[in-house]
């Protein structure tokens, strides 16, 4: 046992698997993964980087999306990927820090963009005519610098509030990378207020990001409804539709993740859970947004 957290050099992660044929193929998956992520994020930022017909208020957004999903992936999967190789637990405390914080800081700005990314179609199909003056290039770019100003500033109070605990627990995080709620379980003082506070802050900003997207859909489906032509409501529902995936995919797997009650909670459960919200949207997201848009396969 560790006397406090001034003494930990460093933290133990949650290793996948014991067996080493087993931390090979984990080792493998999660390159695999990482790799698609890389190559799907990849395309469409060069993509819509050198074509100008995709210099919209949409592509700019996705853009910001695909360098979220590239960084989020980048902060968790290499390290637990070095692990398995060198067959080893351990993560130093400044590496630590760095990760809780990157992650932090892409989860929020991830919500914050995927927001004003609901706002866009709201205004591009409730609001046509207005579109260019409400989403003007300069509009677009202080949008895009809130969403990740809002990440940064959600990460620095939750780096703040989590490492100013002393920890006395050992230095063993039951995760594959660093997450503030393990972190939190290691600490000796009554950390109850503490996982609460940071509860109430999380669950409110997603809360309040989660309702307004919503309350912009319900606006949005009725505006597509009232459109006459078949050709015009088909053009509309495949603008929104892989924004609607990937809101989903992201809050779904977000919630069960931190809100699931904690009877039915394992180790291995939570390893599945966080592996779901930490990998899969950065490599599906690519796949869902090019999936269904024919500028962007035309663009590739």
């Amino acid at each position: 046992k560790m006397s406090n957290s001034s003494s930990i050099t460093q933290f133990l992660l949650l290793p996948f698997t014991d067996t080493r044929e087993l931390q090979l193929l984990h080792f493998w998956l999660f390159l695999g993964i990482y790799l698609a992520a890389l190559l799907g994020n990849g395309l469409i930022i060069s993509t819509i980087a050198c074509d100008q017909h995709l210099h919209t208020p949409m592509y700019f957004f996705l853009l910001n999306l695909s360098l979220i999903d590239l960084g989020s992936i980048s902060t968790t999967v290499p390290k637990s990927m070095a692990n398995s190789l060198w067959d080893t637990r351990a993560i130093s405390y400044t590496g630590c820090i760095a990760q809780v914080l990157t992650f932090a800081f892409l989860v929020g700005a991830e919500l914050s963009l995927l927001t004003i990314m609901a706002y866009d179609r709201y205004v591009a199909i409730c609001k046509p005519l207005h579109y260019g003056t409400l989403l003007g290039s300069r509009a677009c770019v202080h949008m895009a610098a809130a969403a990740w100003a809002s990440g940064f500033l959600c990460a620095v109070i939750h780096i703040a509030n989590t490492f100013s605990l002393p920890l006395c627990k050992g230095n063993a995080v039951d995760q594959f990378f660093c997450e503030i709620p393990q972190i939190l379980k290691l600490s000796c003082s009554d950390t109850y207020l503490r996982e609460a506070e940071l509860l109430v802050v999380s669950v409110c900003l997603g809360f309040g990001c989660f309702l307004f997207i919503v309350l912009s859909y319900v606006q949005i489906f009725r505006a597509v409804l009232r459109i006459p032509s078949e050709l015009g409501r088909h053009k509309a529902y495949s603008t929104c539709v892989p924004h609607l995936a990937v809101v989903s995919l992201f809050t779904i797997t977000a919630m069960f993740a931190y809100l699931k009650p904690p009877s039915i909670t394992s180790p291995s459960l939570d390893l599945v859970v966080s592996v779901l919200y930490s990998l899969v949207p950065p490599a599906v997201n690519p796949l869902i947004y090019s999936m269904r848009n024919q500028e962007l396969k035309v663009a590739l």
